[in-house]
């Protein structure tokens, strides 16, 4: 059973910044894609971020295009969203999510492996 592991969510003011890891001990992961998912209360899971296996492809949502980056480093197993000028919409538990077929998908179906998610709370 393939684990994730997502940490690094909390509270922040809009304006600040925050960093969230997932890390798994399954070293096969380095060759998946690795997501960012959100949801918010009542709202469905929305995606947030891809990265390929390798780094070389990366997507984001258009919500967060030029304040979110993803990466990895694949030499310690771990994903990073690295989160700045958030806004109070950006509220949400954040999940994240492996996909062995790396197809880059933006539909949480397409995500077999799945994080319990952290949560992200941005105050006005």
């Amino acid at each position: 059973q393939v684990q994730l592991v997502e940490t690094g969510g909390g509270l922040v003011q809009a304006g600040g910044s925050l960093r969230l890891s997932c890390t798994t001990s399954e070293r096969t992961l380095n060759t998946y894609a690795m997501a960012w998912f959100r949801q918010a209360p009542g709202k469905e899971r929305e995606f947030v971020a891809v990265i390929k296996w390798n780094g070389a492809d990366i997507f984001y949502a258009l919500s967060v295009r030029g304040r979110f980056t993803i990466s990895r480093d694949n030499a310690k197993n771990t994903v990073f969203l690295q989160m700045n000028n958030l806004k109070p919409e950006d509220t949400a538990v954040y999940y994240c999510a492996a996909d062995p077929s790396n197809s880059l998908g933006l539909r949480p179906s397409m995500y077999p492996f799945w994080g319990q998610g952290t949560q992200v709370t941005v105050s006005s």
